[in-house]
């Protein structure tokens, strides 16, 4: 038969004779100092864990303090294009109504691309939709011609963000017949 691993980090349990009183206490005494230890070993390793998984949690905590605190870093960034272009267009005294409204339009579509940029995007649905409360929100129902239950105008772009929706678009809605 084949010794084991375990079998060799077994303690060896004491033999007592039954007119030997005076070994069987020394084997004890050996296998109590034994157990103490080895429960000083464990203690300490179980203290160490306890002590690495502390850490490991409070540095989980301060890493989501600072994606919280820093989170719309990059969207607060992709905006300062946008910023500095109306910031310039205040600074232009002689401008005509052409170069305002060219201005204007430029910064609209720095303002789209970077919205873009961030994953925001435009809910817009076109007439005759089918009405979906999760991402429109009816502002009337008219009746129409159209079939019940779709959308028959517009009034306001609604914003997804990461398909959330950030705010729904205002709509009119065909009613039942």
């Amino acid at each position: 038969m084949n010794p084991t691993p375990d079998s060799a980090s077994e303690a060896p349990t004491p033999t007592t004779q039954a007119g030997d009183p005076a070994s069987t206490t020394v084997g004890l005494e050996a296998q109590l100092a034994d157990l103490q230890a080895r429960h000083t070993e464990v203690a300490d390793a179980f203290l160490r864990a306890k002590a690495e998984t502390e850490n490991v949690r409070r540095r989980a905590d301060e890493d989501v303090a600072k994606a919280r605190r820093f989170a719309n870093e990059a969207f607060a960034e992709s905006l300062l294009p946008v910023l500095d272009s109306l910031e310039a267009a205040t600074t232009i005294a002689s401008a005509s109504t052409e170069q305002m409204l060219e201005g204007v339009h430029a910064t609209l579509r720095q303002l789209g691309s970077a919205l873009e940029k961030n994953q925001v995007v435009a809910i817009a649905p076109p007439a005759g939709t089918k009405f979906d409360p999760h991402r429109h929100q009816a502002i009337s129902v008219v009746p129409s011609e159209q079939e019940p239950n779709t959308i028959v105008f517009l009034l306001q772009k609604g914003y997804l963000i990461h398909d959330r929706v950030l705010r729904p678009a205002l709509v009119t809605v065909a009613a039942a017949k």
